[in-house]
């Protein structure tokens, strides 16, 4: 059993110890500032790479309640990062490269070369792109291959270029490249779209998107360094084509951050996060929220209320260490269920 005992500031070296910190700087992880700066816990956010996370890549954010003029995924972080360092966070731009788990209190250590003790983590790590991995993805990403419209959209202007994916996001960022593109082909594996209803209205009546169905990309093609076309095949017939093409922006989903995590914490076979309905994982005094633990909603406002949670119930595990000053590294927090709740086995399967 590793032990805390209560009330110590330091961690045998002189350096202070941390009460919480939180790795992450999407919207579950400034909402984990908020509240546990409100609960007096000088939480400590370190950003990581990826700065505000998925929603800071997105043109125009619709659907999170309180903005009924909508506003850009950027403009949406900086407010929550200033609300967040109004009662206290602190926010640190560096990215954790290793957390220590087995001992408490735990420890992270960052790429700047800084080492912190903490009592608690909460995890919101967030998700990533995911690649197509076929030939020529690789070597041309950034010669006219993206994973950001928002990001690369003005270098298009007057160019034809192509959107692989059927879901809200590559239905976005189609729409928001008739900006800029002269032509913008959709295409998509299936023969109709995933993406919401109020997306495909939109897009069908935008007379500069066309459609390729039942297609998927089997190479991207470059010459001088960037890209001028990609090969095809069709999901029925199996025929091969071609596209000649400026531009190939793929958005066909995200994997979750866990490069981190990985042999640490207990994960589903995606790769996220097994945390109950508390966003407890399996390591008492370490909490998940965001697409880091939540393979089911995925949403702005889904991550907000995971961040919320995680914060509450980091609010609750430093209260009872604080009254009974030992931790138990090997049990499962889970097991134990809160108003005799059972443990979950993954995020939507309550």
């Amino acid at each position: 059993m590793q032990t805390y005992t209560n009330g110590a500031s330091t961690n045998g070296t002189g350096a202070q110890v941390e009460n919480v910190i939180i790795i992450g700087s999407g919207p579950a992880g400034f909402t984990a500032g908020l509240y546990t700066a409100r609960a007096n816990l000088n939480p400590l956010l370190i950003t990581g790479n990826e700065y505000g996370g998925q929603v800071s890549l997105t043109y125009e954010v619709e659907n999170y309640p309180g903005f009924p003029e909508s506003l850009s995924g950027p403009e949406l972080v900086e407010k929550m990062k200033a609300q967040a360092e109004k009662f206290g966070t602190r926010v640190e731009f560096d990215y954790v490269k290793e957390i220590v788990v087995d001992r408490h209190p735990f420890l992270v250590r960052t790429t700047n070369g800084q080492e912190y003790a903490t009592k608690a983590i909460i995890l919101a790590t967030g998700a990533r792109p995911r690649y197509l991995e076929i030939p020529g993805e690789k070597e041309l990403t950034g010669k006219g291959i993206s994973y950001c419209a928002t990001c690369d959209g003005f270098f298009f202007r007057g160019k034809d270029v192509l959107v692989i994916g059927g879901g809200d996001s590559a239905a976005e960022e189609a729409i928001f490249l008739t900006r800029y593109a002269s032509r913008v082909r959709l295409v998509h594996r299936r023969d109709k779209l995933r993406a919401s209803k109020i997306l495909q209205e939109r897009i069908f009546n935008n007379e500069k998107i066309e459609f390729v169905w039942n297609t998927v990309l089997t190479e991207i093609v470059g010459e001088d360094g960037k890209v001028v076309a990609v090969k095809t095949q069709d999901t029925v017939t199996g025929a091969e084509g071609r596209l000649d093409t400026d531009g190939v922006f793929i958005f066909v989903g995200h994997l979750p951050n866990n490069d981190l995590i990985k042999g640490k914490f207990d994960m589903d076979e995606d790769g996220h996060l097994i945390t109950d309905r508390f966003g407890r994982t399996n390591i008492p005094g370490i909490f998940a929220g965001g697409e880091i633990m939540d393979k089911v909603f995925k949403q702005v406002a889904t991550s907000v209320g995971q961040g919320c949670a995680a914060a509450m119930q980091t609010t609750k595990f430093m209260e009872e260490l604080e009254a009974h000053g030992t931790l138990d590294l090997t049990q499962d927090p889970r097991d134990f269920g809160v108003s005799g709740l059972k443990k979950q086995e993954a995020l939507g399967t309550w």
